[in-house]
Parts: C-alpha cells; structure tokens; sequence
C-alpha cells in the first residue's frame, strides 16, 4: 500500500498557509499588511515546526518585540475547540525567537497549528495568528513514509536571487507532500559573504538579495543570528517550513568552512581567530533559529534519533562537533576520528535499540568520497576518505568498525544519506570490491546543493569498496543555481512491502535516478 495520502494538506499548500506566509512578510521584503494591529507582536519570520515524533512536535517562531508565545492545535483549519500551548517569554536573550513542546498529539494525524504573540504586559494585545501544519508519524505501518533530503544553502556568493524567484527548489519538495525535510548540514554559509551582483561567465548578471549580516564573514552572535534570518527571506522555504517539518543536522559552513575543534584560524577576514569561540556562537544561534529536541537539554547536542513510526528510524550524526583536527588522515590508529569515541558507541547502542524496518543513517559528510581540506596549503583530508584505497587509517578506522558491528549485529535496513559535495550521486559499497571486507553492502546517496554552486564530482577511494552507480556534476566548479545542478533526493517507504524506493531529483523535482531497495537484509 503507497503512502496515505491526506486531502487537508493540499488545501493548506493551495490556501491558508500560503496566504498567511504572503501575509507576514519581513519589513525587509515588503510593508507590513494593512490590517495588522498597531503595536502588537509580529511574526513576519513565519513559523516551522521540527523534530516530529507519532505524538510531539516542535513548533518555532520569531516575533519582532518582546512577546509571549502561545500555540494552539486542531484537528481541522477551522480551529473550533483548539487546544492550547503556553510556551516562552521571547526576548533579546534569544534573539526574540522561541520553541513550544507539543506532546500527546494523536498518532498519524494531521496537526493544524497557529502560533499567538501577545504583549507581555497585557495578554490582550495579540497580533495576528500565523499558521501552520505538520503531520505525526503513523504508528500503523501501512501507512507509509516519504521524505525529502538536501544540504548546502546561499553558498558560494549565490544567495537569494529575486530574479529566479529565489529558493524555488522548495517548491518542487513541497508538491511530493513529504512527512518532514531532512536538511544534511550547511544550512548558512557563515563564512560566505554575499554581493549584490555576480558577473555569471555568460555575460549575464547574478543578483543577490542582501542584508548587512552577510555583508562579511560572520563572527559576532549577532552576525552569525542574521545568517539565519537571511534564509527566511525567501517566500518559498517560509511557505515550506509552515508545511513540512524538519530534521535538522549542521556541518562546517553554519561556522566557518571545514572547521574543527581547537582550530586557530589563518584566514585575514577574521578578527576572532579562535574557532571554538565562533562555534560556540554558531551553536548558539542554531539553536535559536531551528526546531531542534536535543538542543533544549543541558547537553545541547545535535546527534540524535528521530523515530518515525515502525517503518523508520532516522540517525542524526554530528561530524563537526568532535572531530579530531584535519590532517593527512592516513594514521594507523586513531581513537577520536570524525565522530568521537562517545557518539560511535551511541551509534552502536542506538542501531542496536532499533527494531524499525529502515535505518537511515544521516551523515553530514560522505564516507567514500575523497573531501580534500587545503585551506592552509597542505594536502589535509576534511571527511572520511583520504584517497589510499588499502585497509583503513586515520578516521576510516571508526567508520570501519561501525560498518564490522552492523554486519556482527545483524542489524538491518542501513541506509546512508548525506549532501556537502554539491552533486547528486548514488554509491553501493561492496565487500568484493574493499581492501576491508567485513561488512555488508550498503548504499549511500548523495544529493545538494538546494542554493549553492555546483562542483565537479569527487574521487572515490576503494578501501570500503564504493561502486558508482549514478552521478550528475557539473565539469566546472562553482556554477551558479541559474546553470541548474541543485538537487534533493526524495526517499518512500511502501507500507504494504516496506521496500524503499530512492529518487534523486533535480531541483524542478525531475527524476534523475531511482533505486528501490527491499527490506530485511543486513546492511542492504
């Protein structure tokens, strides 16, 4: 049986939402509506909602004063008998956003959410409700689950371009009527300055929207809070957030390109060399401006599980946060690698726990691409791979291990999904193929970027024994979004089969590639 298809949510995609969206523009983009009450809160940054589970949810906004935030649910767009949701007190202190817990939400249901501000001072002076919807995972396996997937935004000077219509790849996203958008990392690029124009090689003309934040490279909270205000510019991903909830991971750009803990910075933009100093204002301002479950516990991290009924388990990795330094990664033993010895056994633990159909394992980084880092003129490695395709060293050794504990474990239905390289591509890795051969095969798909210049493809390295099914890249670097090349995969779980089906597609939502994988296996 294909997924369950909900009527309620075209009529938001088609209506409300989109109005209420048009309707709550940022000063920046437009006038405040004639109707809007003098005085009162506004949310003209919309709202979103993160981290949906088969009973809870996350719901965000931002207002444009001080402001008390209150959510309120219903099964229907008519709100008649809603129920209400007291949540923070948003202030400077968070840079006027905030996030309120739903729980006890119904299972597999459709959840109409508006988001109130009122005044502090007077609970009486509300502004006007801004609207949205998400859908709960379905506890009942034939309902199925879809997806979407991409990375990598307003990335190599290409930021918001009011020509093309801006972030349009959103639009394609939203009309598959996904359960949520997984979004791999490098939701801003911190350290991606924008300029109102860009000469394109074809003698036309790039133009950026543009905002005194991203005028340089980010390195105060305030710099880094209006990088994440930069996004929400765009009408398109406004209207998507009212509509699909997110699973959101980060990579190296929401602080600084192919960052690691304890770096000292080289690069002349930068006053703050210290790298720990600008992620801990990042991680900050990430925060603060996604729906997040993890980063409201005193532990603040970004790994986590995402479970999405019986058919779906979703494992978000943090590849930035404990790394060891880059280097020419080509060391015999190294305990730390990419992902620190503490989130591996979680990984482990957590794979383990996981009685769900699919595994889909979220990496910020690929495994068997060769991601070179020459920031600072060596030949260091910023990824996994390090180009020797013989047994594994450096931070190949911990991907080697959990890839040996899956097939020990008999743990099934693995399936890797990640962005950063800026193509779209689908690898099967092959014990018959490794220099390591104790594993299972398994698949990674590659898709990106959803507003960012396109790159050639990477190299592979043959230690886990990648087999290149499918690419598309370009043969220059740093095409612009107006050359094409932006991509975002789409992944669907049969709920009578339970087989998976992947489709890369480009950003008008064509498909590119289709690989259907069946469930059981160890592996896969």
């Amino acid at each position: 049986m294909s997924h369950r298809p909900f009527p309620g949510r075209r009529s938001v995609l088609r209506g409300s939402l989109a109005a209420s969206a048009a309707l709550s523009l940022p000063t920046a983009l437009g006038a405040a509506p004639a109707f809007a009450r003098s005085g009162r809160p506004k949310a003209g940054w919309g709202v979103q909602a993160g981290d949906v589970t088969s009973d809870s949810g996350l719901v965000w906004v931002r207002s444009d004063r001080p402001a008390r935030m209150i959510v309120e649910t219903s099964a229907t767009e008519s709100f008649r008998n809603p129920r209400r949701w007291h949540g923070p007190l948003l202030g400077p202190g968070t840079d006027f956003t905030g996030t309120t817990p739903l729980r006890g939400l119904p299972s597999g249901e459709q959840i109409h959410y508006r988001v109130l501000l009122t005044d502090p001072d007077d609970p009486r002076r509300t502004g006007e409700p801004v609207t949205g919807s998400f859908r709960t995972a379905s506890g009942k396996r034939r309902d199925g689950v879809r997806f979407v997937w991409s990375g990598d935004q307003a990335g190599q000077g290409w930021g918001i371009n009011p020509d093309l219509g801006g972030y349009r790849i959103y639009e394609a996203m939203g009309a598959l009527d996904p359960d949520f958008f997984l979004c791999s990392g490098d939701n801003i690029y911190a350290d991606g300055p924008l300029t109102e124009t860009v000469a394109l090689p074809d003698g036309r003309t790039w133009r950026n929207i543009t905002t005194e934040e991203k005028a340089k490279v980010a390195e105060t909270l305030a710099e880094f809070r209006g990088n994440f205000r930069y996004n929400l510019l765009d009408e398109n991903l406004r209207a998507f957030n009212a509509r699909v909830p997110s699973v959101i991971q980060w990579d190296d750009h929401e602080v600084t390109n192919n960052w690691y803990p304890g770096e000292i910075l080289g690069d002349t933009r930068y006053t703050e060399k210290n790298v720990d100093v600008l992620a801990s204002r990042a991680r900050q301002a990430f925060s603060e401006y996604f729906p997040i479950s993890t980063l409201r516990r005193p532990s603040g991290r970004v790994h986590r599980v995402q479970h999405h009924g019986p058919l779906l388990d979703v494992f978000v990795l943090d590849m930035r946060t404990y790394r060891n330094a880059n280097s020419t990664d080509d060391q015999p033993a190294d305990a730390q690698g990419i992902l620190g010895r503490e989130q591996l056994e979680w990984l482990k633990r957590e794979l383990s726990r996981s009685r769900a159909v699919w595994k889909v394992i979220a990496s910020d980084m690929p495994i068997g691409l060769v991601v070179p880092d020459t920031g600072d003129g060596k030949p260091n490695i910023e990824a996994v791979a390090q180009g020797d395709p013989g047994k594994p060293l450096g931070r190949e050794l911990q991907i080697a291990e959990l890839l040996r504990f899956i097939k020990h474990r008999r743990i099934t239905g693995t399936v890797w999904l990640t962005a950063d390289v800026h193509y779209t591509s689908a690898q099967h890795y092959l014990p018959s193929k490794a220099a390591f051969t104790d594993f299972e095969p398994f698949w990674e798909f590659v898709s990106g970027p959803l507003n960012a210049g396109a790159f050639p493809a990477n190299t592979l390295d043959g230690t886990f024994g990648p087999d290149r099914v499918f690419i598309k890249a370009p043969t220059t670097a740093n095409v612009s979004p107006a050359g094409g090349y932006q991509f975002f995969g789409e992944v669907d779980i049969d709920g009578g089969s339970g087989e998976l089906t992947v489709r890369l597609r480009e950003q008008d939502g064509t498909v590119l590639f289709t690989q259907v994988l069946q469930p059981g296996r160890v592996g896969q």
